[in-house]
C-alpha cells in the first residue's frame, strides 16, 4: 500500500527563527546523574551541536542512602540535629549539579521533594508503624507539606545561596527552577492551596537571594477538560495573579515561566496486555488546553516548558511489564517525537507562546539489552530515538518555507475519545499516516530538511511516495546527503533482533549491534546541477524520518 505525498520547500523564503525547542531532558533517578553510565550519556548530549541541553530530575531533596533505584533517589541535603536545628549537607546535591555542568549541560532544577526531617507527619496515612521506619517515608513521607513553612523558606534560601556562591550569579541565572512535580496527583499529599503556600514561600526565598532567578510551577499532568489537573492549573494561575500571598500577605505571586505535563497514553503493569499504542493527538490536545488556560489568565508572555512530554507515563516500565513498551526500542519512538514536537512547534507559533517540550527519558544501569524502558541508550547503545536528537542537534536556526499535503492539520476534537487512564485500549488502527516536517538553513548556508512519517498504529505498513521540490536554490551544483531513521537504518534494535535478541551481548555480537547505533545514510551522496528548483523522489515507510542536507 502506498500514497503520493508532495512536499515543497522554498529556500528563498525565510519564516523567521527555528526554535531549538527540544533541548530539554529529564528522569526520576537523580543519583544516576553522576555514575559512569549517566555521565557517558550526558556527554553525548553535550556533544550535540546545539548544546547545552537542560536536565531535570526528581528526588533532589529526599532522604536516603544516596543510591539510585527505580523511581527514587536521595541526597540527604537536609536533616536536623538533636536540638531541631537544620543541618545542610550539599555533598551529593553538588555531585548532581557538577555532573551537568562539567559535561557541558545545564541544570533544570526541580525543588523537591520533602526531606524527612521537614515532613509534617499529620499528612501520613495511618499504618500502625513508627514514623522512624524509613519505609513509610520512602512510600509517602516525601510527598508531604513541610511541618514548618519558615524552616522550608530558610532551607530554600540556603540552597539558592549555596548555588550562587558555588557557581556564580551569572551561571545560576541561566538555569531553570521549578517547584515540585505533579502536585495534582500522588506526588503531593497537600491541597492545591497548600501547594500555592509552598510556592509563595519558595518564590520569596529564591528571589531574596537572586532576583533574576527563573522560577516556575505548577507542573501538573494530563490537562483534560474538566479534569483535576485542569482545575489545579486554574487555581494556581489565579492565585499567582490575584490571590493573597501566603508569605508576604500581598496580592499575587511572581511567576517567571510556567510548566505542565502532557502524555500520549498510559500502559499499566499487564504482562500479557493486548495491543495498545500512544496517541499523538491526545498529547497535542493537552498542550492546546493548557495554552488556552494560560491565555485566559493573561500569562501568554511567559515561556512554557512541558516539563514532561512523552508518549506515555511510566519511564521505568519495560517490555517485561507490558509488551506494548516495545515501541520505545524501535523507530516508532523517534517518529512519535518528531510528530509531537512538530505539532507543538506549530501550536507555539499559532498562540505566540514559547513552548518547549522536555523528554522524560535517560538511561538505566544494569538493565537487559533493549529492556523497553523509556531511555535514549541501552547498555551504551544509542537507540533510534537518540538519532532523532542527533538530527535536531545539527540543525540551523533560520526556518524556511515548508509545505506537505500529507500532514495532519491542527484540528482536534473537544476531547480525545480515549484519555490517559484508559489508553491501554487504544490501537490506532485505521488512522491516517502523518507526513510532515520542516526545513531550515544550516550554519554554513546549507538547506536542511526533516520529513517524518508517523501513524499511531505501530503495525501499519505503508510506503509514502515522497515528491520533494526545493525552490529558491538558483543556478548551481549541489551535493545531497540523505540520512534515514526507519526499521533498517539508524536503528540498532533491528540488528539486536538479527543477533538473536541477547540479554547481555558481548564481544563481536555487541560490536555488531553497537555499529548500527549511529545516524546512517539511506543512499550514497548525490550531486546535481540545479536551475532554480531541485526535484527528488523517494519512498518513506509509515514510521520513518528522512533528513536531507543540500549543500
Amino acid at each position: 500500500m502506498s500514497k503520493q505525498v508532495n512536499v515543497k520547500v522554498d529556500a528563498g523564503v525565510s519564516m523567521g527563527v527555528q526554535e531549538h525547542l527540544w533541548r530539554y531532558i529529564g528522569y526520576d533517578e537523580c543519583n544516576y546523574t553522576y555514575i559512569p553510565e549517566g555521565v557517558e550519556l550526558l556527554k553525548k548530549f553535550a556533544a550535540l551541536e546545539d548544546a547545552p541541553y537542560y536536565f531535570r530530575t526528581h528526588f533532589m531533596f529526599c532522604t536516603g542512602n544516596c543510591h539510585g533505584t527505580y523511581k527514587f533517589g536521595s541526597t540527604n541535603i537536609y536533616w536536623e540535629n538533636g536540638n531541631g536545628e537544620p543541618v545542610y549537607d550539599f555533598t551529593y546535591y553538588d555531585y548532581i549539579i557538577d555532573a551537568f555542568l562539567k559535561t557541558g549541560n545545564k541544570p533544570f532544577v526541580e525543588l523537591g521533594f520533602m526531606p524527612k526531617d521537614l515532613v509534617d507527619t499529620n499528612y501520613l496515612r495511618p499504618t500502625g508503624g513508627d514514623w522512624e521506619n524509613y519505609a513509610q517515608y520512602k512510600e509517602v513521607g516525601w510527598t508531604c507539606p513541610p511541618k514548618d513553612y519558615d524552616k522550608w523558606h530558610d532551607f530554600i534560601k540556603a540552597v539558592a545561596s549555596h548555588l550562587v556562591e558555588k557557581y556564580g550569579a551569572e551561571e545560576v541565572k541561566s538555569w531553570y527552577f521549578e517547584l515540585w512535580n505533579e502536585p495534582d496527583i500522588f506526588y503531593w499529599s497537600g491541597t492545591a492551596a497548600e501547594y500555592c503556600k509552598l510556592y509563595d514561600y519558595t518564590e520569596h526565598a529564591v528571589h531574596e537571594v537572586l532576583p533574576e532567578l527563573r522560577l516556575s510551577g505548577p507542573a501538573v499532568t494530563g490537562i483534560f477538560e474538566g479534569g483535576h489537573a485542569q482545575k489545579f492549573f486554574r487555581f494556581f494561575l489565579n492565585h499567582c495573579r490575584d490571590g493573597a500571598n501566603f508569605c508576604t500577605q500581598e496580592k499575587g505571586t511572581r511567576l517567571d515561566f510556567i510548566t505542565f505535563h502532557v502524555k500520549g497514553g498510559g500502559f499499566p503493569f499487564e504482562m500479557h496486555a493486548p495491543k495498545a499504542v500512544p496517541s499523538v493527538e491526545s498529547l497535542v490536545h493537552q498542550v492546546k488546553l493548557g495554552l488556552d488556560i494560560i491565555q485566559e489568565y493573561g500569562y501568554q508572555d511567559c515561556e512554557v516548558v512541558l516539563s514532561e512530554a512523552d508518549p506515555d507515563g511510566w519511564a521505568a516500565g519495560g517490555i517485561y511489564d507490558n509488551a506494548n513498551m516495545i515501541f520505545r526500542n524501535t523507530e516508532y519512538y523517534a517518529t512519535y517525537v518528531a510528530s509531537t514536537y512538530e505539532k507543538i512547534d506549530q501550536l507555539s507559533s499559532q498562540y505566540g507562546i514559547r513552548v518547549r517540550p522536555l523528554a522524560w527519558a535517560f538511561m538505566f544501569p544494569g538493565e537487559r539489552c533493549f529492556e523497553g524502558t523509556r531511555t535514549f541508550t541501552t547498555q551504551g547503545i544509542d537507540k533510534a530515538v537518540f538519532n532523532m536528537f542527533k538530527i535536531y542537534g545539527s540543525l540551523g536556526n533560520e526556518k524556511l518555507s515548508f509545505e506537505s499535503d500529507g500532514t495532519k492539520k491542527l484540528e482536534f476534537l473537544k476531547e480525545p475519545e480515549i484519555g490517559v487512564k484508559n489508553h491501554s485500549q487504544y490501537t490506532g488502527e485505521g488512522e491516517d499516516t502523518d507526513v510532515a516536517g520542516f526545513a531550515v538553513r544550516g550554519k554554513n548556508g546549507e538547506i536542511q530538511i526533516v520529513i517524518y512519517s508517523h501513524c499511531n498504529d505501530r503495525d501499519k505498513v505503508e510506503d509514502q511516495k515522497i515528491s520533494l521540490t526545493v525552490d529558491g536554490i538558483g543556478e548551481k551544483e549541489v551535493k545531497i546527503r540523505h540520512y534515514r531513521i526507519d526499521s533498517e537504518h539508524s536503528n540498532p534494535y533491528a540488528e539486536w533482533v538479527r543477533q538473536g535478541s541477547p540479554l547481555f551481548p558481548e564481544g563481536e555480537q555487541y560490536d555488531a549491534i553497537k555499529a548500527r547505533d549511529g545516524l546512517e545514510k539511506l543512499c550514497e551522496d548525490e550531486t546535481a546541477a540545479v536551475n532554480g528548483a531541485l526535484s527528488l523522489e523517494f519512498s518513506l515507510p509509515a514510521h520513518a524520518v528522512s533528513y536531507l542536507v543540500i549543500e
